[in-house]
């Protein structure tokens, strides 16, 4: 069982990727644990390292969830067929999201550090609905659209606590 999860930041990815994990024993992979150079913030690594990272965990793993915002990278997967989950639930639950987001230990130093990024991050998500690049709105809808495997568009944050998911 095999999962790619695109969306914007806030909408919900990496919660459902828990809790498919917890579900289905599946092993996961947040694609920013792959993009960004550990222990600096917005300092992105090599594309060849994030694709070597991104083979590595799909060849070791027979079953996971590969969650994130960077379109090239679940483009990558694709090939393993898993099932695309595009969370698209607006921009309003993005932000809230964000601004009740934990703290993440893996990415900041505190919680404090994290704060202090909510205004950029805010306007990145608010950005997401008119850029153009890898990690657009318009990037996921293509790949959804082209995608012929197995998908699922959800709109309604709602349905994330009640995922019913088949084999």
């Amino acid at each position: 069982m095999r999962y790619a999860i695109i969306g914007n930041s806030g909408s919900g990815k990496t919660t459902l990727a828990k809790r498919l994990c917890e579900k289905y024993w599946l092993a996961h992979l947040d694609l920013d644990s792959i993009v960004w150079e550990p222990d600096q913030i917005a300092v992105k690594r090599s594309r060849q390292a994030m694709e070597i990272d991104l083979a590595h965990f799909a060849r070791e793993h027979a079953d996971w969830v590969i969650e994130g915002c960077y379109g090239e990278l679940v483009e990558a997967v694709l090939v393993h067929k898993p099932t695309l989950l595009f969370l698209n639930p607006g921009v309003e639950v993005c932000m809230e999201n964000n601004r009740n987001r934990p703290w993440e230990p893996h990415k900041y130093e505190s919680k404090q550090a994290q704060d202090s990024m909510l205004a950029n991050l805010q306007d990145w998500v608010r950005g997401y609905y008119e850029r153009d690049d890898d990690w657009s709105l318009r990037a996921h809808r293509r790949l959804f659209d082209r995608y012929p495997g197995p998908k699922r568009e959800v709109v309604d944050a709602s349905d994330y606590s009640d995922f019913q998911l088949t084999r």
